[in-house]
């Protein structure tokens, strides 16, 4: 499994919607070379149906090749839809966090609780959900996408883990004065895929 973040790198809203764009292709390319492609969280961008950030569960033999085909900076060139402006080229970022063989588990806490939501009877029945605390840091997920209790809590474990490399990166990031902060920083005018238009091609 991988998990895989697209993030806008606090752009303005033509990066917001660049990420959503660029997750309707991603899950595209997901499916046609075989790969098992979930978001596990998003945070929604200021407009109707664009994102500021969306992290994805990436699973199957493909996953780590569709990973770095993806992981870096992202260039989108198309006239802003939003507003009258020079600026055609909008720059947004992918990353990957590598999952760890073995994953700590002395600084984690553990709560199971009833899922919420969609999912019938077995959602009803079970407390498949977790929350997992990570102590030192204070942070805590809660996760209820799959149906056993087992799957959630390493789910929620790599979730911590994730959301740690994005603190000491963005703490790094902070300390060299170099980078826009964010959830990773994008490196413009070096991008590893370039997008063009609306259909975003």
């Amino acid at each position: 499994m991988i998990l895989f973040q697209l993030s806008s790198a606090q752009g303005p809203d033509e990066c917001c919607l660049a990420v959503a764009l660029a997750l309707r292709r991603l899950l595209r390319e997901a499916q046609d070379s075989g790969v098992t492609a979930a978001v596990i969280e998003s945070v929604a961008g200021d407009r109707p149906g664009t994102y500021r950030s969306v992290l994805l569960q990436l699973e199957g033999a493909a996953a780590a090749s569709l990973a770095r085909a993806w992981d870096g900076t992202l260039q989108w060139i198309c006239a802003s839809p939003y507003r009258r402006h020079g600026r055609k080229n909008w720059f947004i970022g992918g990353i990957r966090y590598d999952v760890p063989e073995s994953i700590p588990s002395g600084s984690i806490v553990y709560e199971t609780l009833r899922a919420s939501g969609p999912g019938g009877q077995h959602v009803n029945r079970t407390e498949s959900a977790v929350r997992a605390t990570h102590v030192e840091s204070g942070i805590s997920v809660k996760v209820q996408s799959e149906r056993s209790q087992h799957a959630n809590r390493r789910l929620a474990s790599l979730l911590i883990l994730q959301r740690l490399q994005e603190q000491q990166q963005e703490a790094g990031d902070r300390q060299r004065a170099e980078r826009r902060l964010s959830h990773h920083a994008v490196s413009r005018g070096n991008a590893i895929r370039i997008f063009r238009g609306d259909s975003f091609e």
